[in-house]
């Protein structure tokens, strides 16, 4: 199957302007999608669009509203919110420079590839930025507008090729604060705090994403195939862990000395050993002292 460019535009450094392509770098063919079945009949539900009191309503009857206070709405007609839309701007202005960690992950909204044009001097200009920002260790900042709304965009090098990701606006992103104050203020346990930290770092492995699985849609595919081939579930006589784990911890401290012991035979990544002192009679020497 052919690939379909979400975007097609410039990217824009000062003098630098170079046709870039955009791709959408994530996929819901993972997922399962369900719908409502009318068990009696097996056919699929589908919905009216319905007025209180007056009943199904034709398609050309409906226009948008904002509430203003309970059942009373500013009707926004469809020219109205056409003549607001912006214009596809195809040219992304990187005005600005942050460092990564710079950036709340909680504004990170969606990914795209980005990719030049099959052209040399596009190609030439893409990999001049690509590298600049790599050596740099920076994230470009700019802004585009498609499909009638503008986005924030925040552009990095991945592998070859560049990743744009739209951010959410500031006005967006919920303050923590109004949902984390009620958590009481503790002191952390000394040694609790050792022993957590410990497992921490004898579980620490480089991120791999392929290392997990839904185990919902594993479960879902297998049900599905099961119903399909044979019209009946069979019930799974196996023991089952799902609520091992699940109550209440009375000792903090003893549930991590168990975790910690049960993991020293994970391997991980440690970090070097000290150099030990080369001559003992110094190092003896240096305890008189």
């Amino acid at each position: 199957m052919a690939r379909r460019a979400y975007w097609k535009g410039h990217l824009r450094l000062s003098l630098v302007n170079i046709s870039v392509e955009l791709y959408t770098a994530t996929s819901s063919a993972g997922r399962i999608g369900l719908h409502q079945i009318h068990k009696p009949s097996g056919k699929r539900i589908h919905y009216e669009k319905v007025v209180d009191g007056i009943g199904p309503v034709d398609h050309d009857e409906i226009v948008k509203g904002f509430e203003t206070s309970k059942d009373e709405y500013v009707i926004l007609e469809p020219e109205e919110l056409d003549e607001i839309k912006l214009e596809s701007k195809r040219t992304i202005d990187l005005v600005q420079f942050v460092e990564a960690c710079e950036i709340d992950p909680r504004y990170f909204e969606k990914p795209y590839y980005v990719i030049p044009t099959d052209d040399d001097v596009a190609a030439e200009g893409f990999t001049v930025i690509r590298e600049a920002l790599r050596k740099t260790k920076m994230v470009g900042l700019g802004q585009m507008a498609v499909r009638g709304r503008d986005y924030v965009v925040a552009i990095k090098p991945c592998g070859d090729g560049l990743l744009l990701e739209t951010l959410r606006f500031a006005d967006e992103v919920k303050e923590s604060d109004t949902i984390f104050h009620d958590i009481p203020d503790i002191k952390p346990d000394k040694e609790m705090m050792d022993l957590a930290s410990e497992l921490i770092e004898r579980k620490m492995a480089p991120f791999k994403a392929d290392a997990f699985r839904s185990q919902y849609a594993k479960a879902l595919k297998a049900l599905i195939k099961e119903k399909k081939d044979a019209g009946a579930v069979s019930e799974d006589t196996s023991a089952d862990d799902r609520g091992a784990g699940g109550g209440k911890v009375i000792d903090l401290m003893e549930a991590l000395k168990k975790s910690v012991a049960s993991s020293k035979g994970t391997k991980t990544k440690k970090k070097p050993a000290k150099p030990k002192p080369k001559s003992k009679a110094k190092s003896k020497s240096s305890e008189a002292a």
